[in-house]
């Protein structure tokens, strides 16, 4: 065989690697975090604002009852948070900064739900697929107790199963979609706008971290 057609087979060889180890590379960029801050509409609308995070998925976790309910969660009894998984590039964003922003966007001094919310399912917690994780989540908590001067009651779990929560909870803070309220017929979006002040998420946030709550408007 000549050299000339050995080239075209070992083009195709080293361009196979190339997108293989691309490809693998990529994989490892991308992570998976899962943390539970009350309200999951409220969570998934703050982390997709950050850079680096590709994602974030409302559902249930932290209970033993396969395939939850929104309304068995809320109900009480399945052992599940509200809780949402972040989907992001680690090499945009790393896990210590989530859980940073994290902790800044919630009142972690509430072991009984957050703001209006009020219950287990509405509990704050961070949920660690391993030791790495685990040990970030327990510097991360020092040091907001610290920078706050008060006792934080956010539990570190590990993690176990997450559930999608169903179709009409998901993207629901940017929804054009027209639901019927108390207030009226109004926009998804809109209607989530509403309970957020109403329930006083943002004030109580910048109530207990001042400047430094990330999220706050």
């Amino acid at each position: 065989m000549t050299i000339d057609a050995l080239k075209a087979p070992l083009l195709f060889i080293l361009i196979f690697i190339g997108c293989t180890l691309q490809s693998s590379q990529a994989e490892a960029a991308q992570k998976r975090a899962y943390f539970a801050g009350g309200c999951f509409w409220c969570v998934e609308s703050d982390f997709e604002k950050v850079k680096g995070v590709s994602e974030v998925v409302s559902g249930y976790t932290g209970g033993k009852t396969a395939n939850p309910t929104y309304k068995q969660v809320t109900k009480g009894g399945t052992g599940h948070y509200e809780a949402v998984e972040i989907r992001y590039n680690n090499s945009t964003v790393s896990y210590e900064r989530l859980l940073h922003l994290f902790f800044r966007s919630i009142d972690p001094t509430d072991a009984g739900g957050q703001f209006c919310d009020r219950g287990n399912s509405y509990r704050t917690a961070i949920f660690v697929t391993n030791a790495a994780e685990r040990a970030a989540a327990e510097k991360a908590k020092a040091e907001a107790e610290k920078e706050l001067g008060r006792k934080i009651v956010t539990p570190i779990l590990n993690a176990g199963r997450f559930y999608n929560a169903e179709a009409y909870h998901q993207d629901y803070y940017k929804s054009s979609e027209v639901v019927i309220t108390r207030r009226g017929p109004k926009t998804k979006a809109n209607a989530y706008k509403f309970y957020r002040s109403a329930c006083g998420r943002d004030k109580k946030v910048r109530r207990l971290w001042g400047s430094a709550a990330p999220f706050a408007s």
